[in-house]
């Protein structure tokens, strides 16, 4: 019986890399819109949550699904470093 191992080069790249988490960019569009409405309790943080998040245009998520391989290349080509996404 004969063992193969493959060599496989791991990238250290945090867990929540924006390049390799498409949520990240909508979760920091949605930061920031709720932000800039100054929610003053609770209640309206929740509300201008929900608001901010039905203006996201499903296109947007769209075209960060389409655009991942893309990412995945420039994090890769990078070694886990940073890239202009």
């Amino acid at each position: 019986m004969s063992f193969f191992f493959f060599l496989m080069k791991v990238l250290e790249c945090p867990s929540q890399s924006p390049d390799l988490n498409p949520i990240e960019m909508p979760w920091r569009d949605l930061k920031k819109a709720v932000h800039a409405r100054k929610p003053s309790n609770v209640a309206e943080l929740k509300q201008f949550c929900k608001e901010e998040w039905a203006k996201i245009p499903p296109q947007r998520c769209e075209r960060l699904i389409a655009s991942y391989r893309k990412h995945l290349i420039a994090v890769v080509a990078a070694e886990g470093g940073t890239t202009s996404y």
